[in-house]
C-alpha cells in the first residue's frame, strides 16, 4: 500500500458542528490510518494554543495551524510565523483613525492587548475564551510581533478596511472581524518540505469554503457530504456527511484502511 499524507480540517469535518465533538468513526479512522503507516495531520486556521488539546485527544503528533503559518511535527512546534508587521500596523492604525475598536494578539495565547476598551464598548467581548490586557500605556508600534488582531467592524462597515495583501480579513461572527493568516495550503507544502514527502500522495478532507485553498489538483481532495457546494464542485470525491461516517467510509473506499 502506498503511504499517503493526510490533512483533516476540524469543524464540520472531524467534528460535529452541533456538538463540537469529534465524530467517533472519524477518530477511529485516524487511528487506523496511523496504524497502517500513513502520515496524519490536522489542518486548521485556529491558533496553535487553541487546538493543542484536540491534537492530544486525537493521539496525533502533527498539525498545520495558525492559518497555515504554524506547524507541529512529532509534537514539536517547529514554526509559528507572525503577521507582516508593517502591513499589520498600517491596518491597525487605519482602524484606530476611524474610531474602530482593536484587540491585538502579541503571542500564542488567549491574551489580547489594547490601549483602551473601545472594542468591547462597541461590540461586546470576543466569543471565545479571552484574557484582556487593557493598558493606557500600550503602544502597538513597540510590539516586536503581531500574530493576529480583531476589529470591531460590522458587515455594513466592512468596506472601511481594505483587504490586506499579506494576510486575510475573516468574519466568523457578525459583530467583528479577525485579521490573521489564511493559507492552509502553504502549511501543507511546508510539511512536505520539512519531511521530504511527495505532493502526489497528499489527501485533504474539508467541508467549508475556507478549505478551498487546500483543494489543489496536485493531490487528492475529498469534500464532506455536509460541505459547501462550491467545495464539492472542486473535490475529487464527495463522501458522506461527517456525522454519517464520511471520513471512515472514504478511507475504506480507497483502501487506506
Amino acid at each position: 500500500m502506498e503511504k499517503k499524507v493526510f490533512f483533516f480540517d476540524i469543524d464540520g469535518t472531524l467534528t460535529d458542528r452541533k456538538t463540537g465533538q469529534v465524530v467517533p468513526s472519524a477518530k477511529r479512522a485516524l487511528e487506523l490510518l496511523e496504524k497502517n503507516g500513513h502520515f496524519v495531520s490536522i489542518a486548521t486556521g485556529r491558533a496553535h494554543y487553541k487546538c493543542r488539546g484536540l491534537l492530544e485527544s486525537l493521539g496525533l503528533e502533527n498539525m498545520v495551524c495558525s492559518g497555515g503559518m504554524g506547524l507541529v511535527l512529532h509534537n514539536q512546534l517547529v514554526k509559528n510565523t507572525p503577521l507582516d508587521r508593517r502591513e499589520a500596523l498600517a491596518v491597525i492604525h487605519h482602524a484606530e483613525q476611524l474610531g474602530i475598536g482593536v484587540l491585538i494578539a502579541l503571542d500564542d495565547s488567549e491574551k489580547v492587548y489594547a490601549a483602551n476598551d473601545l472594542f468591547r464598548e462597541q461590540v461586546g467581548p470576543r466569543q471565545e475564551p479571552t484574557e484582556y490586557v487593557i493598558d493606557p500605556d500600550f503602544k502597538v508600534d513597540e510590539a516586536p510581533e503581531i500574530f493576529k488582531f480583531y476589529l470591531a467592524l460590522s458587515k455594513e462597515q466592512d468596506q472601511l478596511i481594505p483587504e490586506p495583501v499579506k494576510f486575510a480579513k475573516l468574519r466568523f461572527v457578525p459583530e467583528y472581524i479577525m485579521c490573521q493568516h489564511d493559507n492552509k495550503k502553504q502549511g501543507i507544502l511546508d510539511v512536505l518540505d520539512y519531511l521530504s514527502l511527495p505532493q502526489k500522495e497528499v489527501v485533504v478532507f474539508g467541508d467549508d469554503l475556507n478549505d478551498l485553498v487546500m483543494f489543489d489538483p496536485s493531490w487528492t481532495s475529498i469534500a464532506m457530504g455536509n460541505g459547501a457546494e462550491e467545495l464539492k464542485a472542486r473535490a475529487d470525491y464527495v463522501t458522506d456527511r461527517n456525522v454519517d461516517d464520511g471520513i471512515y467510509n472514504a478511507c475504506v473506499k480507497f483502501s487506506w484502511i
